[in-house]
């Protein structure tokens, strides 16, 4: 903007809602230009602009011809008469940029700095009669530097996410230091849902004032800050004595020394409501169009300041949350495993319990029902006195008072923030409260989870759906377990069915008999064996193994026994009944499966020197002769599988064991039992584990070093494929 000397700038239109531009222009100033001519040694004033008298006087224009000095006598000791005696006296031009003048006003006092250039006026003889004074006020530019060096500051704290209070306290601070006459700031924080108040910054207000607003309502008539923020408008109560808004806090205004306060809403990039901005004043005062300048500056910074403290809330929020989750699925991941670990029903619920404590509860008992009565089957707290106490409290199933009994009749949890009801060690445990979960299993109740409170501890929403995620996965490892135990003894029995329910005694003959099944046990194995009578005297013997394993290897089995049974009698050797067997695999139905069968048939007979044996091998392990001085020798028995060709070329082997002599007949599974790094037992380890057998072993001596021999070479390991051994040792 030009100015010119003598000239008042004309005055702006403004916008209705002013823009930021706006603000700054009323915040800096315009400059003012002042303009005086004086005469003589005495620097008499000749003219001077009207902006001359209100700069540096503080009052109208005043007539002329009076000496500077004595018009304006405060000038006097601040350098300016001392310019214009050297001006005049050398009649050379100076500058005097950033000059401090303290200026009279009514109010006291007032600093303000100008830039003053000093011009010697002469004559047509070049001699010098005067001076001329040309000034621009600079006092609004340096404070503009001031209000903009603070504003630049409140931005970097902003841009690094300094703490919303130290953001807000230090802006308190920097208005209160800007402003020309003394004014306390407060900044107010909005709830979440905008209908209170809550203290954000207040350095100057006295600490009980801060605490009585804090928290005040949003509304019509709720002093100026409720009211502006039910508004979303500035509101300017300039004399609280009379405002009706203040009729509620007139008297905590009037303890803190406050007369009036000024209120523009912090307002969101969407208009939703963030807090207040507030300027309090000692004395009634009205604001200047420069004081709601500074305060739509500073509310638009708080606004800023305090979205992104929003945002960063929002932001630690959503990975506080994701860490919960996390938190919350390892811990179920952890508890599911250690919940199925084991196949055991008693141990998974032995294990929910201590999943339980200290991370949902410090304590926890378990109970499940049966026949009609509760069964506390486990218990979990801090220290062994507490898991002693609790596991002497067994629930009533049909006590109303009981909440146990109450979950189980509902299949509902129940929570409460108190004891249980119904008598119990509730007090000697210090119990305050409780979360009773149902454990199902196909929609009907077996038991309950329950967690017992103390001290301080509670039961919050996420608690609990955390501890019926844990029951709902403990139920299901329940279930698997006892499906597994069910199983399990399932194919134990089928297995039963299809070996010796007990040995029989064979004359002149130690009979011994091992079999292990594969895995877990669940599926019935391929592998069989038998002993039984025949006529004269005479006892068939016979062990093999079933291509496969389950149902279909069970019928392929039974098939093989019962056959050999009925046609034993009848023929006249062990070709024929393996022949006869062979054609009862070849002519079963093809549901009853079609895989082969390795066997080895024989009939022994009883002498006063030991055993007659005749034995068929077909497609199966070589038999084992180990003698009397335990050397082991491989029967050489020709034969193919059966249940594959018509004639399986079986033919007899004749045999005869001494006493103390034994016959080794054993399967597969033996020989291919594996080691860790996938190497088999096999016919050498076999022949070398021999080589242990006492002198004079019983049969089921050798069948323990056998099995102990294979067990160190696996170690231990889960076997691939059924075991089974039959040895038979001449007495």
């Amino acid at each position: 903007m030009t100015v010119v000397p003598g000239q008042q700038p004309k005055a702006e239109r403004r916008p209705v809602t002013p823009e930021p531009a706006d603000d700054l222009r009323v915040l800096f100033g315009e400059s003012t230009a002042v303009f005086a001519s004086l005469a003589g040694p005495a620097h008499m004033l000749q003219t001077a602009n009207t902006a001359f008298f209100t700069a540096l006087g503080g009052t109208e224009p005043t007539a002329t011809g009076v000496p500077l000095g004595q018009l304006m006598p405060h000038l006097l000791g601040q350098g300016v008469i001392g310019f214009l005696d050297r001006v005049y006296r050398t009649g050379t031009a100076c500058t005097a940029l950033n000059t401090r003048i303290l200026l009279d006003q009514e109010t006291g006092p007032v600093e303000a700095f100008f830039d003053f250039t000093y011009e010697p006026r002469v004559d047509a003889g070049g001699n010098t009669m005067g001076v001329q004074v040309i000034g621009v006020e600079t006092t609004q530019v340096r404070h503009a530097a001031r209000l903009t060096a603070e504003h630049r500051v409140l931005l970097e704290q902003i841009a690094r996410q300094a703490p919303l209070p130290d953001v807000l306290d230090g802006m308190a601070r920097a208005i209160e230091d800007l402003a020309p006459e003394e004014v306390l700031v407060s900044v107010l924080l909005a709830d979440s849902d905008g209908r209170h108040l809550r203290h954000g910054a207040a350095p100057s207000l006295p600490d009980f004032y801060n605490e009585a607003i804090d928290g005040i309502a949003t509304g019509e008539g709720v002093g100026s800050c409720g009211t502006a923020a039910h508004r979303r408008q500035r509101v300017s109560v300039s004399d609280i004595a009379t405002d009706p808004f203040w009729d509620d806090f007139r008297d905590l205004a009037f303890k803190a020394g406050l007369a009036a306060c000024w209120s523009t809403p912090i307002l969101a990039r969407d208009g939703s409501l963030l807090g207040t901005f507030a300027m309090y004043h000692r004395t009634p005062r009205t604001p200047q169009e420069a004081d709601l300048a500074l305060a739509r500056v500073f509310a638009d910074t708080a606004a800023l300041a305090i979205e992104r403290a929003h945002a960063e809330q929002a932001r630690q929020a959503a990975e506080d949350r994701e860490m919960a989750a996390r938190d919350d699925l390892s811990f179920l991941l952890d508890a599911s495993t250690a919940l199925s670990s084991d196949l055991d029903a008693g141990q998974a619920l032995a294990r929910l319990a201590d999943s339980c404590v200290p991370r949902l509860a410090p304590l926890c008992a378990v109970d499940t029902i049966d026949a009609g009565r509760v069964h506390r089957v486990a218990t979990a707290a801090a220290d062994q006195r507490q898991r002693e106490l609790l596991a002497t409290h067994i629930p009533v199933y049909d006590a109303a008072d009981d909440a146990v009994a109450r979950v189980l009749a509902s299949g509902t949890s129940e929570v409460a923030r108190r004891t249980p009801t119904g008598p119990g060690p509730w007090q000697d445990l210090g119990v305050t409260g409780y979360l009773c979960v149902p454990l199902m299993d196909r929609g009907a109740v077996f038991g309950t989870m329950t967690l017992l409170s103390t001290g301080v501890h509670v039961f919050d929403g996420h608690a609990v759906a955390l501890a019926e995620e844990l029951a709902r996965r403990a139920s299901s490892a329940v279930r698997n377990a006892r499906q597994y135990t069910q199983r399990a003894a399932l194919a134990r029995d089928l297995q039963a069915g299809l070996l010796l329910p007990e040995l029989p005694a064979v004359p002149g003959t130690d009979v011994a008999t091992y079999y292990h099944p594969a895995g877990e046990g669940l599926n019935i194995g391929g592998d069989f064996y038998d002993v039984f009578p025949l006529d004269d005297g005479r006892w068939a013997f016979l062990l093999g193994d079933v291509c496969g394993r389950g149902a279909i290897a069970a019928t392929t089995t039974a098939l093989v026994r019962h056959t050999a049974r009925a046609v034993a009698p009848l023929l006249p050797g062990p070709d024929s009944v393996v022949q006869a067997i062979n054609t009862a695999l070849i002519k079963r139905p093809a549901g009853h499966g079609t895989g082969f069968v390795t066997l080895v048939y024989g009939q022994l007979t009883p002498t006063d020197h030991g055993l007659d044996i005749d034995l068929v091998r077909a497609g199966h392990t070589h038999p084992i002769h180990l003698d009397t001085e335990r050397i082991a020798h491989t029967v050489e028995a020709p034969g193919l599988l059966l249940g594959v060709t018509p004639d399986p070329g079986a033919r007899v082997h004749h045999l005869h064991l001494n006493p103390q002599e034994s016959l080794l007949l054993y399967t597969d599974g033996i020989t291919e039992a594996r080691n860790d790094s996938g190497a088999q037992f096999g016919e050498e380890r076999l022949a070398t584990a021999l080589d242990d057998i006492p002198l004079q072993p019983a049969a089921q001596d050798i069948i323990d070093t056998l099995v102990e021999a294979v067990r160190t070479f696996t170690h231990g390991h889960n076997i691939d494929d059924d075991q089974a051994v039959l040895v038979l040792t001449a007495t």
